[in-house]
């Protein structure tokens, strides 16, 4: 089940952020002022070739993997960044946020559920 961390680190002037996670699996929802989500991301396979898949309003959804950093000449670690990464395996990301997500407040838990049956 997702549980949620407390005590998010929130960017200036980026609204409001948080971030549940589970075994293998995170969610971070980025909310407005007024409460509204802004969008969210559901990362999985952490630790094993980490992926993301990234939904905004009137953008839809984004998915990347993540680039640690690690494969760089110069013997210093990069930061993480993501890259892009088309075939997204929609079973199993509907089947992890149903299995782990069904702890979240009804609002939240509708929202992503219906975004990721959209599939928009």
């Amino acid at each position: 089940m997702l549980r949620e961390i407390r005590n998010v680190r929130q960017e200036r002037g980026a609204g409001r952020r948080r971030w549940f996670e589970s075994d293998g699996f995170e969610l971070v929802v980025w909310l407005d002022d007024a409460g509204a989500c802004e969008g969210f991301q559901v990362c999985y396979d952490l630790g094993r070739g980490e992926c993301a898949l990234t939904w905004r309003p009137g953008h839809g959804f984004a998915h990347n993997t993540v680039d640690q950093g690690d494969d760089h000449e110069g013997g210093s670690k990069k930061s993480p960044i993501l890259v892009a990464n088309g075939a997204v395996p929609w079973p199993e990301i509907t089947r992890l946020f149903s299995e782990r997500g069904s702890g979240l407040e009804t609002e939240l838990r509708d929202l992503v559920s219906a975004r990721l049956a959209a599939r928009q």
